[in-house]
């Protein structure tokens, strides 16, 4: 496996998956009593956007600005997006003090003109975790699961794994906390991926059928979403789950990948309102051309 995240971190498609993850990390605080976070590829926790730009052979164009970059300096966003954003400002400022890098000068504001690092998943979740939540992560790519153990080292309740992530749902679930949530969000470079993303559904389900999951995945090829949907839909009491959509051009545009979604399985009460306004507001701000599309929709309605 090739796949280096730090290639796409912050792109439109982070911006997305990582708004909607501190969404329902925030539904799961919800209610007092802990949690398991599990994060089924959970790279190495958090990226160098400078290093973006060098590619593995030859310089190559960052995909952050376009992400990360059109929100930075923005100070209209709602509460749901606003609070994605200092997580990620938050992150930047530590990441640079953890790096010794220099730090430019803030604005009349307190903020940094641009970003310099980007959290992952694993990264986001531990700032946002309290004492009685815990949190595993997988991570098979050895290289990039040795980075991430290094962050974590002496990191309380979070423990890391060089492991398949796949497997890491069977392992894990059920959690003695009793609640759950599971985070998979695999590279696609394997052709049996989406295969294996219903396998982790249903072994989830199956161990845990209360827990909450989301999947991130692209929109790209047609057929296999529709493929993926009716595996989905063939599960045996498949509980309430929703997808949270953005594409940032329409088909004509011709791009290989022109949107993302995360579909949440037993999403948090109340989650449906901040979903829609994420998607609400990210859509324009986010549109790369015409025809950019948002939104949340039902597969299985929660009645």
């Amino acid at each position: 496996m090739n796949y280096r995240h730090q290639f796409h971190a912050g792109n439109f498609a982070d911006v997305l998956k990582h708004a909607v993850l501190v969404q329902l990390l925030r539904g799961m605080q919800a209610k007092e009593k802990g949690f398991l976070y599990l994060d089924t590829h959970a790279g190495r926790g958090g990226y160098d956007l400078e290093a973006a730009a060098s590619g593995l052979t030859q310089p190559r164009a960052p995909e952050w600005p376009d992400g990360i970059g059109r929100l930075w300096m923005r100070r209209d966003l709602p509460a749901e997006l606003a609070d994605y954003l200092e997580q990620v400002r938050t992150f930047d400022v530590c990441a640079r003090t953890e790096a010794d890098a220099a730090v430019t000068k803030l604005n009349h504001e307190g903020h940094l003109n641009a970003p310099r690092f980007y959290p992952g998943s694993p990264r986001l979740a531990q700032c946002l975790l309290r004492p009685q939540d815990r949190a595993m992560l997988y991570e098979a790519q050895p290289d990039e699961a040795a980075a991430l153990a290094r962050k974590f080292i002496g990191a309380k309740r979070v423990s890391v794994h060089a492991l398949d992530g796949y497997t890491g749902v069977k392992a894990a679930l059920p959690s003695p906390e009793r609640r759950a949530l599971v985070l998979i969000d695999p590279p696609f470079e394997a052709q049996e991926e989406w295969s294996h993303i219903i396998g982790a559904i249903t072994a989830a389900l199956t161990r845990m059928p209360a827990a909450t999951l989301a999947v991130w995945y692209p929109l790209t090829t047609r057929a296999k979403l529709t493929d993926f949907y009716r595996q989905l839909m063939a599960i045996k009491t498949l509980p309430p789950c929703y997808t949270v959509e953005l594409t940032i051009a329409g088909e004509e545009a011709g791009f290989k990948m022109r949107g993302s979604a995360v579909l949440v399985i037993n999403p948090p009460w109340g989650s449906e309102g901040p979903m829609r306004t994420l998607t609400r507001f990210l859509t324009p701000i986010l549109a790369q051309a015409e025809g950019a599309t948002g939104g949340l929709h039902w597969l299985v309605p929660d009645l």
